[in-house]
Parts: structure tokens; sequence; C-alpha cells
């Protein structure tokens, strides 16, 4: 028999075994860092649009569950991260400094990459953060060699790869599972599935039902999880990561969720309808949460105010900061660059 049936998880059935499993100091903890992150990316919005950052920017509003799930499931800091373009969330919940965050975004010298990475390279080498890829994919072929290490090492470390639904096509993805899985690495590759890949729907990109099935073509354990969920994409990736340190090599992990806002700051979205956007929107991961620690009398609207009320002072203090950091100096442009 195959080990590498796909299956589908009940995300109703696991709550209550999740947050007892977890603990009521971590779910609120979650749910703050998912408030966190809406806050960033909702500045990062402002800032944009008041011509007060550099470059492009790629927001994963919406998307937060996934962010703060997989990353809370792992050993952030002492494992391995490797992420996307679309990477804010996935930083913080790394736990990643936001005041350093903020200043890379505005391109200031004491930014994470002393401001040459921005929005779409934040790397936090310290804690193992090995960095965002404008790449689509292009962070996918690393993680074989993170698990590479991992195992001459001989720790039980693994290597998070966070990727798209897009990335997902690309011959690194291919190339990269397979050498995992030869290898029994311990990485576990997860896809945010948002549904559409810059402009295309993963309706027309793909001809199986879910993403997770390919995990089959490379004999290992493939899954697919409510990506607004932050319980059940926490238990697929505890679940891997006990599977990875092992020694029992990779998973697939796919989790569906959505993207608010367009591909990028450049995107007219006419591919969605604002129908689709809002049905989505409905289905916002943060007031879901809230309402399920509620539930398990975990929370209270005081509670859940004092939370907001944090994330906001914690941005604004983090903009200050910002602005108030220096500019790089032209002299050390050429710092760095290595070809």
């Amino acid at each position: 028999m195959s080990k590498t049936k796909t299956k589908t998880r009940k995300t109703e059935d696991l709550s209550q075994a999740m947050l007892k499993q977890i603990g009521e100091s971590t779910a609120r903890e979650m749910l703050n860092m998912m408030i966190l992150i809406r806050a960033f990316e909702e500045k990062a919005d402002e800032l944009y649009i008041l011509g007060l950052t550099h470059g492009t920017m790629h927001l994963s509003i919406g998307q937060e569950a996934s962010a703060v799930g997989a990353s809370y499931a792992v050993r952030r800091g002492e494992d391995y991260l490797l992420n996307h373009h679309r990477g804010h969330g996935h930083a913080l919940s790394w736990g990643s400094e936001i005041n350093l965050m903020m200043a890379e975004f505005l391109g200031k010298e004491n930014g994470y990459c002393r401001g040459r990475g921005g929005s779409m390279h934040i790397a936090d080498i310290e804690r193992n953060n090995l960095g965002a890829n404008g790449i689509v994919a292009g962070g996918i072929p690393i993680a074989p060699g993170v698990g590479v290490s991992i195992q001459l090492r001989k720790t039980d470390q693994l290597c998070l790869c966070l990727f798209g639904d897009g990335a997902a096509n690309e011959g690194a993805f291919h190339e990269s599972l397979n050498l995992a899985s030869i290898w029994d690495l311990p990485v576990i590759y997860f896809c945010e599935n948002n549904q559409y890949g810059m402009s295309m729907s993963v309706d027309r990109a793909f001809n199986i039902e879910r993403i997770s099935d390919r995990a089959c073509a490379y004999n290992i354990p493939g899954e697919t999880v409510d990506g607004n969920d932050p319980l059940a994409v926490y238990d697929a990736v505890f679940r891997a990561a006990e599977r990875a340190r092992a020694g029992k090599g990779p998973t697939l992990i796919e989790a569906l969720t959505y993207r608010w806002k367009g591909h990028s700051k450049s995107d007219p979205q006419s591919y969605r309808t604002r129908d689709e956007v809002k049905e989505w929107q409905r289905k916002d991961p943060i007031p879901r949460f809230a309402a399920v620690l509620e539930g398990a009398g975990m929370l209270d609207e005081d509670m859940l105010k004092a939370m907001r009320d944090e994330a906001e002072q914690k941005v604004d203090q983090a903009l200050a900061f910002a602005e108030a950091s220096p500019e790089p100096d032209i002299a050390t442009i050429m710092e760095g660059v290595y070809a």
C-alpha cells in the first residue's frame, strides 16, 4: 500500500482537540499575530499609495491563518524557513522584529537587508529565516540543500518551504520534491493555494482536483487543509514536522485560502469578480478564529479590542522607527553584490 494517499481533514472536528493541544496562551498569541499581520499589511498598502515605498508589493491580506498556523507548528527560529514574495506575514509569524521589517520596507540602512531587499526579499538569518524570493518557485530548490545540511549535521531540525499555487507548476517544484523524496529529506512543502497564480485561476492551470494530489508521484504524504483555519493548518504541519524529525522524509501540504488584494499593486484584477472577492472576505480568518476562541472561553470582546489596539500601536511605532532610520549610503551600494 502506498503511503501517499492524499487526504482532507474536516476542520470542524479539529478545533477542540487542537485548542487543548496548543493551549490557551498560544491560541491567543496566534490570533494576536494574525491581527498584527493584517495591521502591518494595511499600513504597507497605505504607504505604497502615498508613494513612500520603493518597488512593487505583494500583500497577503486574507491569508493570515496559513502563515500563522504553519509557523507556530514548528520551532520558529530554530528550524529553517524559505518563503516567497508574498511573505510579510511569514516573517512576522517567524518572530522577526516589526521595526526592522518596516525599516527594510522603506529601504532604510538598518532594515533586515540594509534596505536592498524591500518588500519581496526580507530575510532574518539570525532566526534561520533564509528569506523571501521574488522569483516564482525560487525558494523551492533551495529546500533540499537545507535538508541535506540538516542530515549531514545530524540535527532534528526541518525546513518549512512556503510557496504559492503558481510555483507548483514550475519545474523546480517537481525536481525538488523528487530529490527530497528519494533522500528522505526533512522538508515540509507548504503550498498556499490562494486560487490565482497572478491572473491564472487554479481551475485553468491544473487538471487535478487538489495540488496535494501530486504527492503520490513522489511517494510522499499529501494533504489539503482549510487554509483559513489556523488550527487545521497547525495540525497538518505539526504532524508533517513529527514525520520529518523522525527521518521519514518530506510532506506536501496544500492550504486553501484567498488573497483579497491584487497579485501586486499593478494588478487591475480583471480576471475575477467583486462578488467572488466579497464571498471570500466573508470567510475572513481573523473573526472566524476569534469566534472559535470566544466559544471556548479563551477570549472576550475587551481582549479582542486590546489585541487590535496593540497591533495598531506596534505598527505606528514601527513606522516612526523606520522614518527616523538612516538612508543607505550610496558609497556602499555595491556591498553584498557577488555577481
